[in-house]
């Protein structure tokens, strides 16, 4: 195995990582909440879950650098490119689902406080996760 093979490895691993970590965060903010509030539990869920969404972006673009990887190596051509897309990607849906994990939870104590604001309450985190997006978009241009 080669430094290129390690590409789609990186971004599956730091995405699934960031989302296990972001859930987490979140999730321990729910069910903290939960135990105080009567009602409305489906949405703190719902924000928990929002962090998941990474390791999507990740498995996909590990698909497409998988397939770039084959391609290359048909080719006879040097694959660097395809650990640093891997890297760089992976670290982005990483930090990201932290960071929204972070949001997340922020927004889980906000509804909990005033259940009114839970639409809004997705504003935050649904603006870490397009920087998620932009990596995903990114990284599939480049392997393309």
């Amino acid at each position: 195995m080669d430094l290129g093979s390690f590409g789609p490895i990186m971004c599956l691993g730091l995405g699934a990582a960031g989302s296990a970590i972001g859930c987490g965060v979140a999730g321990m903010t729910s069910h903290g909440v939960m135990s105080k509030v009567d009602e409305g539990h489906a949405k703190f869920v719902a924000l928990s879950a929002m962090p998941a969404s990474q390791s999507i972006y990740a498995f996909a673009l590990m698909i497409i650098l998988n397939e770039k990887l084959k391609k290359l190596a048909e080719a006879g051509q040097d694959n660097f490119s395809v650990f640093a897309i891997g890297l760089a990607c992976g670290l982005a849906f990483m930090l990201s689902a932290i960071y929204q994990g972070k949001a997340c939870s922020s927004a889980i104590l906000a509804v909990a406080k005033k259940p009114g604001v839970f639409g809004m309450s997705f504003a935050a985190p649904g603006i870490v996760e397009s920087f998620a997006l932009f990596a995903l978009v990114g990284g599939i241009m480049m392997a393309a």
